[in-house]
């Protein structure tokens, strides 16, 4: 959960973002959800960390089935 998309893109690609972003280079926007309201954020949030991983995976690929970077709207 981030309140700053754009910021939190540009920290992990300088490799400034979590250890796991710096240990596995996890620098590609695939998937994101927006919501107006930040308890409804970390709801969402705690609930997908919680799936397994192949859900996971088919929750990304039924909107983004070759897995492209997101990132492309905000500048970085």
């Amino acid at each position: 959960m981030t309140g700053g998309l754009d910021d939190r893109l540009l920290r992990h690609r300088l490799g400034e973002g979590s250890k796991f972003t710096k240990k596995y280079n996890a620098n590609k926007l695939v998937y994101f959800e927006e919501f107006q309201y930040v308890n409804d954020a970390i709801t969402r949030e705690k609930q997908i960390k919680n799936w397994h991983r192949q859900w996971k995976i088919n929750l990304i690929e039924k909107d983004n089935p070759d897995w492209d970077d997101l990132s492309g709207n905000w500048v970085l």
